[in-house]
């Protein structure tokens, strides 16, 4: 059965189960915006993604919240509940037991004091990104956002400031695209170690913070705020909830998990659909398999339905771009497939996005002190792979709790900046070739698996690697390093191969390159001393007719 409703002029059908009552004679809550677009996989299967997102190859995210304070990792709100871990031995030592000093202290710690997203987002967009994405919440359920939805939000609590709104306002300034990350849609089955309770020592069998309830906040400085509301914890556990490696086999809403009750998924529905509506993303990246809370809710869907209904009303056309991990073939035709810490074995049919850090998600210190991250070479290496089969790049550099990034991680940033400064013509705008590439490195990667997850596994780029990208007539070809020899040779492009090549010129050296073309390859020699470093790009004509 549907009900029709009339608003501001538009005739509407939708499914009476999402109305709300009206008031005064108008619609209040909507489930999702007017338009050609329905919350269902035949008609979100009509998405195209458009060209501004292929054109921009390379995002800057920042992956910032509470869990950043205690510069301690990823996944610290669930793991310093797990008793006997590393977190938890971190949070003894720096807060002290989690049934007194609890995660909703954590964040009363944090105040983000430093933080000026004018400054980090002009170094982003000095860096060569094109859009930029800011983390609105995470599985500890917290909102960056002025959220009506969700009291524990950062304009009211920890900080005190509007996240978004600052990130939002900077990459309007900076001329980026702005998107935003949703992770929060897991805390009910992820923060499910905050009912545990130690089973050994002193403390065993006194409850961790997690079933605290607004009546227990007198006299704290939490008072009049109910901690449920942030961590969700009044329901049974999932099944072997005490195994901390279950959550991963249930992420898709199975397997014995605790099912949401729809009260909670309609409350993340109405976050962010108001995040949505409030601060006008034009992308939105989820942290779930598929969509959130699919399959046991439709909020993804509508979710979607309404941010690309919301994007055509805006723009006259499509410009949103949603990510979902873990896509089936139909599922990539309706949304962007994005990879995590992966990539792709092959030129992809759709364009997809890789989302990757140079550290951990949130700030990890240990890392800082063990020189760990990700330096300027493998990112950018990561970069020309990944746009050579028809894919973005999306890359976190972690923040400090107080709202700053580190003098190592700026140094991969600046060293990010001038290789795109030189060479960035063969990134932006392109397009695959026939090939991706060739070389030694090209079917060393293990598979992806789940999420993606096989950055890393293969040999290291070398000289005799080569990654294609085409704009126009011209062909790119990328060297991942500078042969001791000065000499390059590139098999895809023998005579037998392409037509004739009548150019060969290498971007960043103003002097003329020789070369030749035979059944073996392209012989180019190079130029005494190369032009920068990290990836050498040649600039073929002749080669796309």
């Amino acid at each position: 059965m549907k009900r029709r409703t009339l608003i501001k002029g538009i005739a509407l059908s939708l499914p009476s189960l999402y109305l709300s009552k009206s008031y005064a004679g108008q619609l209040i809550n909507v489930p999702y915006a007017a338009g050609p677009f329905k919350p269902t996989w035949d008609s979100l299967s009509n998405y195209q993604v458009p060209e501004w997102f292929r054109d921009a190859k390379f995002g800057m995210w920042a992956h910032w919240g509470p869990q950043c304070q205690p510069e301690f990792g990823d996944w610290y709100a669930r793991e310093m509940y797990m008793e006997g871990g590393h977190k938890y031995k971190y949070h003894l030592e720096k807060y002290g037991h989690p049934s007194k000093f609890g995660f909703k202290d954590v964040i009363n710690e944090w105040k983000a004091d430093r933080w000026d997203p004018e400054e980090l987002v002009g170094l982003y967009k000095k860096a060569g990104a094109k859009y930029f994405m800011a983390m609105a919440n995470h599985h500890d359920n917290f909102d960056m956002f002025d959220s009506t939805h969700q009291k524990w939000n950062s304009t009211r609590i920890g900080p005190k400031k509007d996240i978004i709104g600052g990130w939002a306002k900077a990459a309007k300034n900076n001329d980026l695209r702005f998107g935003v990350s949703v992770h929060a849609a897991h805390a009910w089955s992820w923060m499910e170690t905050a009912q545990r309770a130690d089973k050994h020592g002193p403390m065993a069998g006194i409850p961790y913070d997690g079933n605290v309830t607004k009546a227990d906040g007198a006299g704290k400085w939490w008072n009049g705020e109910d901690p449920q509301e942030l961590y969700a914890q009044t329901h049974p556990l999932s099944k072997n909830s005490e195994d901390n490696g279950m959550i991963h086999s249930q992420w898709a809403w199975g397997n014995g998990v605790s099912v949401p009750s729809k009260a909670y998924c309609e409350k993340f529905y109405k976050r962010t659909i108001e995040l949505l509506d409030k601060y006008e993303p034009d992308v939105i990246y989820f942290d779930d398999t598929i969509l959130p809370l699919y399959p046991i809710n439709d909020a993804g869907l509508r979710i979607a339905a309404h941010m690309y209904n919301q994007s055509i009303k805006k723009y006259g056309k499509l410009e949103a771009v949603l990510f979902g991990k873990v896509l089936n073939e139909q599922q990539r035709k309706c949304m962007v497939w994005d990879i995590e810490r992966g990539q792709t074995s092959g030129i992809e049919n759709e364009p997809f996005q890789t989302d990757t850090c140079i550290g951990a998600w949130h700030y990890d210190r240990p890392i800082y002190d063990h020189n760990g991250y990700k330096d300027a070479k493998t990112v950018i290496h990561m970069l020309l792979d990944i746009v050579s089969k028809n894919g973005n790049l999306m890359l976190n550099v972690p923040v400090r709790g107080n709202g700053t990034i580190d003098e190592k991680e700026r140094a991969v940033v600046e060293g990010i900046t001038a290789w795109m400064q030189q060479n960035s013509e063969c990134i932006y705008s392109s397009r695959p070739w026939n090939f991706f590439g060739e070389g030694p490195a090209m079917a060393s990667a293990k598979p992806l698996s789940a999420q993606g997850f096989n950055e890393g596994s293969g040999v290291p780029f070398g000289p005799n690697d080569f990654r294609f990208t085409t704009k126009g007539k011209d062909l790119y070809a990328a060297m991942l390093g500078w042969p001791s020899d000065r000499a390059a040779l590139i098999q895809s492009l023998s005579s037998n191969k392409v037509n004739k090549i009548q150019k060969v010129s290498l971007l960043g050296y103003p002097g003329s390159i020789e070369f030749e073309q035979s059944g073996e390859g392209l012989k180019i020699k190079l130029p005494e001393q190369a032009p920068g470093a990290i990836a050498y790009v040649f600039k073929i004509h002749g080669a796309i007719v």
